[in-house]
């Protein structure tokens, strides 16, 4: 047994069962929901260089959105009718990229997560509810921006020990599966997920969600769990996932996890219309004005695109705010979010109307 296993109780007898499992042991869901969002890539520096990533630049490329650029996207996306602001930047940037530590300090911020904490207050003052996804974070990092976050998220992708994470800046499983813990210890509704294609096998992929499962058992805190094809892109030239394996991947996701965690599979990255039958109820955060800046080559669908997969499907598509309803319903949320959503003004008015509608 691993020390993965060990630690979070799965064993070969569960990875087994969960194996056995195909789209003819799951249910179809009743209903699909999404979020509206506002993309915020606040920086392209990242310490890992993962073989099918084009989110990052090295250093001397990487780009730092200023404050008055995040503002003018956070306003854009209000003026949309949008309710999530979506931050997301690269792993802790560590020294070799000296020009963005520089300009943060020139800005007056000590580290990325510092500057990071900053916008998520201004998109709060814009009226959109922030979701960041900011990599790795320690329990101290999760906690200072657990109070001005909706939800938050990092990819798990696998427990598995892929030469796609390999180098000398390695991306390792022990370190995603402590930031999921630590949002759970933090008590802040997150989103994890796992990606197919990169070099894991059919174990690490029951292992993967069993160990999501495991962490939500202990804490309840994660809203819902992405099923996610490796895309082909400048970087990645191995072989795109096939339907049947993402239709058996998906079908393992929902048994595996309770009923309240929904599973998602991202509309540009998957043929949904294939999988939706597999328990996908879920389409994820889609923006209508700003590109998926990690998967620039996959443009969003369009909401008439959403609601014919959901007319396909036979279910009805419902808008939802980035931190899922029963969360918002259970009192998770820090008393900031709370506020905001309840503030009587434009924002506010527009949290409620989604509430009302959502799941």
């Amino acid at each position: 047994m691993s020390g993965i296993d060990a630690a979070l109780d799965v064993t070969r007898g569960e990875r087994d069962r969960l194996r056995s499992v195909g789209p003819d042991g799951v249910e179809p869901a009743s209903a699909l929901t999404f979020a509206r969002n506002v993309f915020v890539p606040l920086t392209t520096a990242c310490r890992y260089t993962c073989t099918y990533c084009t989110y990052f630049d090295p250093p001397g490329e990487a780009s730092l959105l200023s404050h008055e650029e995040v503002r003018d996207v956070l306003e854009t996306g209000a003026d949309a009718g949008c309710t999530e602001a979506l931050f997301t930047f690269g792993d802790t940037p560590d020294a070799r990229y000296e020009r963005i530590h520089e300009q943060l300090d020139e800005w007056g911020y000590d580290s990325i997560h510092d500057y990071l904490r900053a916008m998520c207050e201004l998109a709060l003052e814009v009226g959109l509810l922030p979701h960041s996804n900011p990599g790795d974070l320690t329990r101290e990092q999760m906690a200072d921006l657990a109070d001005v976050n909706a939800s938050m998220g990092v990819m798990l992708e696998t427990t598995a020990d892929v030469d796609a994470h390999s180098g000398s800046r390695k991306k390792t499983p022990e370190q995603r599966l402590e930031t999921i813990r630590a949002a759970g210890e933090v008590g802040i509704p997150f989103t994890t997920g796992i990606l197919i294609g990169i070099g894991e096998d059919w174990d690490d992929r029951a292992e993967s969600l069993l160990a999501i499962r495991a962490l939500h058992t202990e804490y309840g805190h994660i809203q819902e769990v992405i099923v996610q094809p490796v895309a082909e892109n400048e970087r990645w030239n191995g072989p795109t996932p096939t339907v049947e394996t993402l239709r058996r991947a998906v079908a393992m996701a929902r048994y595996a996890l309770p009923e309240e965690v929904s599973v998602q599979v991202p509309p540009n990255l998957a043929p949904v219309r294939e999988v939706v039958d597999c328990g996908v109820d879920d389409l994820g955060g889609v923006s209508p004005i700003t590109d998926d800046h990690i998967n620039p080559d996959y443009a969003w669908p369009g909401l008439r695109e959403l609601e014919s997969i959901a007319d396909d499907a036979g279910v009805p598509l419902n808008e939802r705010l980035p931190t899922h309803t029963r969360y918002v319903d259970e009192g998770w949320l820090a008393p900031r979010i709370e506020r905001a959503i309840d503030r009587e003004n434009e924002a506010g008015e527009r949290y409620r109307a989604v509430l009302s509608t959502s799941d």
